[in-house]
């Protein structure tokens, strides 16, 4: 049984996947509130699937790009779940969460999240093996030049708002992926996450640690 949580940014997830199906997957927009909302979510999941700590195998957290509050609020929760009840534990990259519910396809592939100050946190992906595969880059970028990187078909996903939407819209080279399909869920974090623990790929729970957004800079994939 494995317990997913993604704190990275405003949109907050939780899922419970027990490797056939999602138990229980909740979402919602976190107005700062991430320190007082998540731990009662979890709680709330955990019993609307009859389940306690004890009955989970495996924890799943999504790390980064993200908030710097946020990020924190999720990993400081998955360590303490970890540390108290000998979990193993996995980080799954935000911006792979994203570009995982796009179907793959021969074109490049643009996860984006909002990282403020009308910057986006941009994630590369290509297809291998019928799967999106990281470039392993993701840069801190404004829409402009974001839009002036775009030399190849591409598919644009993640946090669109209504105005990187209507500007994007007539874009030659982009597909822009509907808003239903763009959003992060936290069933593509528990989905990745199994595949991982299944081939025994688990992260060390005392050096896992955020990857958070630096302006100007490129940020670890």
């Amino acid at each position: 049984m494995l317990l997913g949580i993604d704190t990275s940014t405003q949109s907050v997830g939780i899922a419970i996947y027990d490797g056939h199906q999602i138990l229980c997957e909740e979402s919602w927009i976190s107005r700062r509130y991430h320190t007082v909302e998540l731990a009662s979510a979890v709680d709330a999941n955990l019993k609307r699937a009859g389940l306690n700590p004890k009955d989970l195998d495996v924890l799943a957290v999504a790390t980064g790009p993200g908030s710097f509050t946020g990020l924190r609020i999720g990993m400081a929760l998955v360590k303490g779940l970890a540390y108290t009840h000998q979990l193993p534990v996995i980080g799954i990259p935000t911006l792979n969460i994203t570009a995982r519910a796009v179907p793959p396809s021969e074109k490049r592939l643009a996860a984006v999240l909002q990282a403020g100050r009308t910057r986006l946190a941009v994630g590369w992906y290509i297809t291998e093996n019928d799967r999106w595969i990281s470039e392993d880059l993701i840069e801190n970028l404004s829409l402009e030049e974001l839009l002036g990187k775009i030399d190849q078909p591409c598919i644009l996903t993640g946090e669109l708002t209504k105005e990187i939407r209507e500007v994007t819209a007539d874009h030659d080279l982009l597909t822009i992926v509907d808003p239903t399909l763009a959003m992060r869920s936290p069933k593509y974090l528990a989905e990745l996450a199994w595949e991982r623990w299944q081939a025994g790929d688990l992260d060390d729970v005392l050096t896992l640690k955020p990857y958070y957004l630096h302006k100007g800079d490129p940020i670890p994939g």
